[in-house]
């Protein structure tokens, strides 16, 4: 029942987020309200110029003020699910849908679907607290929210439940797939419902034959190169800008007036190509021009993303996959090979083999070309490619997009698989507390009266001001051939020690170095106040038992 009531807020989100952009476009670009801004035929000149660069304007100011009020940066459904147990924050998920809507309706090179997908796991998140679910249902009811966004956003719901199960959920159970395929259905039915569905794509594309196959898989190679060199731009981008000192809130704006300035050769690269890419399927363009949209567009997303223009790279990679799909169709035509694959064809093979290589989910692509295509010699064509560009782009790059992003910030994210508890069984959570400590000057007489052998292996030495110098074996000091009057000759782990804020990871990691089987757990580097013990022992089990549950759970047991 949750999953359908979030389905439905997916599908009115994805109708209304779409109608306000479209509304812009009308507004600033006089574009009609049902004629997409990518597939104009032209735009005034001074308008393609002035609106990104205004709007950029407006954007950089609206972040500005957004930081001031709100300095936390907005987290994302892979990264609610991976780190935090699928809770985010709807205020935060709100201020992301207002950007992208800005972004979009200027005309930045992005699209909406970045926010789709928070707007709607951040309403499943809410609804999910209100009902005080589990971890794990959390983390699948913001997936099923992530999936009714993509689902309606492309009219698709095998498309958007793939989508939750490869980028946001992270794994794909059997007790999972109801829900989340509930949410994707009523999605698009509620979508339909209010209005025509952002992306319609209706292809009947000509039947494969067997040589087709091999330039069909050199498109996934050549996309996933491509979306490396994308991701790598933007970074480089990013840092650039950076560099020369230009206020965050002015980037926008400079942005825009380099997406204005290619805008004035095509109305192609402005806004994410939703036009656009029916029209360059079924026309039959001259492979130079489609070559010069692929620089162009490569260049105006890049640029936008890099400036500081919010929105997502879905439909953009969508786009820029299929000019390049339909380029490298439309030049093997004109070398004259043997034997030509169909354009149509390598277009929707580029369309799914780059957003996989940015986006990532190979059968999320997958199914987009089958709902679109209903081809299923074209789909299975399809899915290899799009394995094939994941595969390049893990072995070359290691990254999708948006854990390119998470790296770069220092998150140590790869997947939606949730992490979170790594980071929630800390050492201040398994540590005792109840440690027995002894002073550095106590006589080894008095240490062997108080603590005989058996009472305890280890005790925790103090120096005079109360602050951690050492571990000192028990058996050690009743050696018979033990020197000195004092514990001070025989401390061990003067040097490391254990802080409360450490996760287990990093607990089990310093046992190794230290080659000890116990730390003293203190409250910070300077003070060295002892607040606690912990063993190797305890906390290889706990590790142990949390990964048995983990594992439990994603086998649906």
């Amino acid at each position: 029942m949750l999953a359908a009531f979030i389905g439905a807020a997916g599908g009115v989100i994805v109708h209304f987020m779409t109608a306000a952009a479209q509304l812009m476009h009308t507004l600033l670009f006089d574009v009609d309200m049902d004629q997409h801004l990518s597939a104009t035929a032209n735009v005034a000149p001074l308008r393609a110029l002035l609106v990104p660069v205004l709007g950029g304007l407006t954007v950089g100011l609206f972040s500005l003020g957004i930081r001031r009020l709100w300095p936390r940066p907005a987290v994302d459904p892979i990264e609610a699910n991976a780190l935090y147990g699928g809770r985010m924050s709807l205020r935060e998920s709100i201020i992301v849908m207002l950007q992208t809507i800005l972004s979009n309706g200027v005309g930045a090179s992005i699209g909406l679907e970045a926010g789709y997908t928070q707007m709607g796991a951040g309403v499943a998140s809410r609804i999910g607290r209100a009902f005080r679910l589990r971890r794990t249902e959390q983390r699948l009811i913001v997936g099923c929210g992530a999936a009714a966004a993509i689902a309606a956003a492309f009219n698709g719901p095998l498309t958007g439940t793939f989508y939750a199960f490869e980028l946001v959920i992270g794994t794909y159970t059997l007790g999972t797939f109801a829900p989340v395929v509930v949410s994707s259905i009523v999605a698009v039915s509620v979508l339909h419902a209010l209005g025509p569905p952002p992306f319609d794509l209706t292809l009947t594309p000509p039947p494969l034959l067997p040589q087709d196959y091999a330039p069909i898989l050199a498109v996934g190679v050549i996309c996933a190169l491509i979306g490396i060199a994308m991701m790598r731009a933007v970074t480089l981008l990013e840092a650039a800008l950076r560099q020369t000192g230009i206020p965050a809130w002015v980037r926008p704006a400079l942005g825009g007036a380099a997406v204005g300035v290619l805008a004035l050769s095509s109305p192609m690269v402005l806004s994410s190509g939703h036009g656009a890419i029916g029209m360059v399927i079924d026309t039959p363009f001259p492979a130079w021009w489609l070559g010069l949209l692929v620089v162009m567009k490569a260049c105006a997303t890049a640029t936008s993303i890099a400036s500081g223009f919010r929105g997502g790279l879905f439909f953009a990679s969508l786009f820029l996959g299929t000019l390049v799909g339909k380029f490298l169709g439309t030049a093997l035509d004109l070398i004259g090979t043997a034997h030509a694959v169909p354009a149509t064809v390598m277009a929707v093979v580029g369309m799914s083999s780059m957003a996989t290589a940015i986006i990532g989910g190979p059968m999320t692509m997958g199914f987009l070309a089958l709902e679109a295509t209903g081809s299923m010699p074209l789909t299975i064509a399809v899915l290899g490619v799009c394995v094939l560009s994941a595969v390049t782009v893990r072995r070359a790059f290691g990254y999708s997009f948006a854990t390119w992003r998470f790296h770069l910030r220092g998150e140590a994210i790869r997947s939606a698989v949730d992490v979170g508890w790594i980071r929630g069984l800390t050492v201040g959570r398994m540590m005792r507390r109840d440690v027995r400590t002894v002073r550095k000057e106590t006589p080894i007489e008095a240490v062997r009266r108080d603590f005989p052998l058996g009472s305890t292996q280890r005790l925790v030495v103090l120096d005079g001001e109360d602050r951690y110098a050492g571990i000192a074996l028990v058996p050690e000091a009743h050696a018979a051939d033990y020197n000195g009057n004092t514990l001070a000759n025989r401390l061990h782990n003067q040097e490391i020690m254990l802080l409360p804020q450490m996760t287990i990871k990093e607990a089990i990691a310093m046992f190794e170095t230290a080659e000890t089987d116990a730390l003293a757990v203190v409250d910070g580097p300077e003070k060295r106040h002892v607040i606690g013990l912990l063993t190797e022992q305890y906390a290889l089990r706990r590790y142990s038992e949390e990964l048995d549950r983990k594992r439990r759970e994603l086998s649906g047991e």
